[in-house]
């Protein structure tokens, strides 16, 4: 079982920058890869980053592509998302997933376990 703990959103000015993190307890965090995923009002929820486990590979949607970063700190058991140039379209809650793989996972019907979100608001 892993329980995984968002924090770090908030209201932010359209431009600024916000680093969520996701803090994992359980067992064995680094075997784990992981992913952000945010679902805005009235819309499906949507891949946005994920990480593999040892942190050597990421991967973005083209949406926050060199905008977003995703990483990691296994001795921490915790996985972030550093948030540059942040747009009023970027609104939603933010999800962090777990999924036991080696390899970075986009997809979320394959993660395992999902933390309760944070929700992140950009005003223009």
């Amino acid at each position: 079982q892993l329980q995984l703990v968002e924090s770090g959103g908030g209201l932010v000015q359209a431009g600024g920058s916000l680093r969520l993190s996701c803090a994992a307890s359980g067992r064995a965090f680094s075997t784990y890869a992981m992913g952000w995923f945010r679902q805005a009002p009235g819309k499906e929820r949507e891949f946005v980053a994920a990480i593999n486990w040892s942190g050597d590979s990421t991967y973005a949607a083209d949406s926050v592509k060199g905008r977003f970063t995703i990483s990691r700190d296994n001795a921490k058991n915790t996985v972030y998302l550093r948030m540059n140039s942040l747009k009023p379209e970027d609104t939603a809650v933010y999800y962090c997933a777990a999924v036991s793989a080696i390899g970075v996972v986009a997809a979320a019907h394959e993660y395992d376990y999902w933390g309760q979100g944070t929700q992140v608001t950009v005003s223009s």
